[in-house]
């Protein structure tokens, strides 16, 4: 059985005061609860990921990066390496999040590309894939995700492949207050381990596929009760201790 798995998003959010009082209070709910059928983290803005080292090390809250390089070092002014990353303990970073795809405009294969280098410093990836509501509309939801996903399958042996983990995130659902109905996003989370079990049966059916589309307290247990979703990718609701905490406490 795969564990749950619940990762909070912040984006560009939060300030040193801030996020000291939110780390404390998601790391004092966790340890209050002994037997916890979810792991949580939390995925930080760069200039933030000492302080999360310094007030989650020996908590059951690991912590991550939201974007990493391709490249290992160099002449990148404003990058980030995943050795970076590696040196504050991260255990993941966020790839190919629909904000990068669109602002940034990164293709597939360089979301492929972040993978393959957050591997490499001993990062797990977690590949974010999803459609827009245009998309979702023409009908190409299956397309455009399994696209994305296959630049990822093309690069890595089936070994590395076990090792990352996927998030679905349909942009129409990511801060408009949508959701996708709990059917909806089995569906696509069923598809994306098609795909991956057309590779290798094995790593698929261990693999931790979330969901990431404006998953909240309210509506957690339901997603989660999906037998292909195997967590969240929160945004908004991990920015509270209490509604993060909630969403995770609904794997239960």
């Amino acid at each position: 059985m795969r564990r749950k798995l619940v990762i909070g998003n912040w984006k560009m959010n939060g300030s040193r005061d801030s996020i000291s009082v939110l780390l404390s209070g998601v790391a004092e709910g966790l340890a209050a609860k002994a037997a916890q059928r979810a792991d949580a983290a939390v995925c930080a803005p760069a200039p933030y990921l000492a302080q999360c080292q310094a007030a989650l090390a020996g908590t059951p809250v690991a912590w991550g990066a939201q974007d990493v390089s391709a490249f290992a070092a160099g002449a990148y002014t404003g990058e980030v390496a995943a050795s970076m990353l590696a040196d504050f303990a991260c255990r993941y970073v966020i790839v190919g999040h629909s904000e990068r795809r669109a602002y940034h405009q990164e293709s597939n294969e360089l979301v492929a590309q972040k993978a393959l280098a957050a591997l490499a410093a001993g990062l797990t990836p977690v590949v974010c894939v999803g459609e827009t509501l245009a998309e979702r509309e023409a009908g190409q939801t299956g397309v455009v995700v399994c696209a994305q996903l296959q630049a990822v399958l093309d690069v890595l042996e089936t070994p590395a492949l076990g090792k990352i983990v996927l998030a679905y995130e349909p942009v129409w659902a990511i801060g408009t207050g949508k959701t996708a109905t709990p059917a909806m996003a089995q569906e696509v989370h069923a598809l994306l381990r098609k795909q991956v079990a057309a590779r290798d049966a094995a790593t698929a059916g261990g693999m931790q596929i979330l969901y990431g589309g404006s998953m909240k307290p309210d509506n957690a247990k339901e997603l989660m009760a999906q037998p292909d979703i195997d967590g969240g990718l929160i945004g908004g609701a991990s920015l509270k201790a209490a509604d993060f905490l909630g969403i995770v406490h609904a794997a239960d």
